[in-house]
């Protein structure tokens, strides 16, 4: 289990970066193969994992040089059985390379993390399915299940929290969280929204959040947006509700194009970062609990940077305090 999951200093009014879109980065940018999105398959060999490393090391030095912490998710978003077992990969494969994913967070960690830059390594977890279209849902007790498995691999190593990335219906997203609860490790939920601004199912995001929150006693420490632009999503947020203080997270896309036309797409949209960055420091006004920035597909070093310059005055202005008993070990 990892050093801050008893105390995780995102849950502060710090601000907290993380990576921007990793598998878009590595093809487009890096001209590295993915098969079925799957990063974690380049920790395989030697070549593909100091790509690994050279993408983590880069946002790392962007977090320390605007002394803000840091949020290190694994590259392990593909990396659950079903995933593997389309890529030739036996259950055992599958767990060595979970763990080598977090080993390589912590040497990450180690070389960058000082006081001023906490550095919280989460552990992946992607969809069972389709990152877009849910296809093939599961109940909640079947989730569970499934996901075991991975959130079992993430404890036994040095993860603080786990992550559920790009959540497209509700029973998938409880069926995690009761996996994790049951495995006693802190866990976020991170939806996608349609240009609509409901999940994919046609379900309304404050009822997705409300309906995971009933079902298990508000077990999520937060919940993150993710695959989306911003303008899919802003006028959800119309009123000063409760749900909206249990967001605490964002990773938009750098397009507005909609999941289809991304999904048919063969050259990157990657938007306008300076754009998008105003649009992350409008939202801060909607989400008043919001202090973990990223991106997510489309998005790279240049868009992180330009968020973190738009959004830092907001956080700078406020008087900041880690939870208590929070120090850098």
């Amino acid at each position: 289990m990892g050093k801050y999951h008893q105390n995780l200093p995102q849950l502060s009014n710090h601000l907290f970066l993380t990576d921007g879109g990793i598998e878009t980065t590595l093809i487009f940018h890096e001209g590295l193969n993915l098969p079925y999105f799957a990063a974690f398959d380049l920790l395989n060999n030697a070549l593909g994992y100091e790509a690994l490393h050279k993408y983590f090391r880069t946002y790392a030095q962007l977090a320390q040089k605007y002394q803000v912490g840091f949020i290190l998710e694994s590259a392990t978003w593909r990396a659950s059985q079903d995933w593997g077992n389309k890529l030739g990969y036996s259950t055992a494969a599958i767990a060595a390379l979970n763990r080598h994913a977090i080993a390589l967070l912590e040497e990450i960690r180690d070389e960058y993390e000082n006081d001023n830059t906490p550095m919280v390594i989460s552990g992946c977890i992607g969809p069972r399915g389709d990152g877009y279209n849910p296809a093939e849902l599961m109940n909640e007790a079947e989730a569970e299940n499934y996901h075991s498995a991975q959130i079992k691999t993430f404890v036994e190593s040095q993860v603080d929290l786990v992550t559920a990335m790009t959540m497209t219906y509700v029973e998938e997203a409880i069926g995690i969280t009761k996996a994790a609860v049951n495995a006693d490790i802190p866990v976020v939920i991170s939806f996608t929204v349609e240009t609509d601004g409901f999940l994919p199912t046609g379900q309304s995001l404050k009822d997705a959040i409300e309906q995971v929150d009933r079902a298990t006693k508000n077990a999520p420490l937060y919940y993150m947006i993710n695959c989306a632009h911003p303008t899919h999503f802003v006028n959800v947020f119309t009123n000063s509700e409760a749900w909206l203080e249990r967001i605490r997270g964002l990773r938009a896309n750098a397009s507005i194009k909609s999941h289809a036309e991304l999904d048919e797409a063969e050259e990157l949209d990657d938007g306008n970062p300076i754009e998008l960055a105003v649009q992350y420091r409008q939202l801060k006004s909607k989400l008043p609990n919001l202090n973990v920035l990223g991106g997510c597909c489309g998005t790279d070093i240049r868009h992180v940077e330009e968020i973190c310059k738009a959004s830092l005055p907001l956080f700078l202005t406020n008087t900041t305090s880690y939870p208590s008993g929070y120090q850098v070990a």
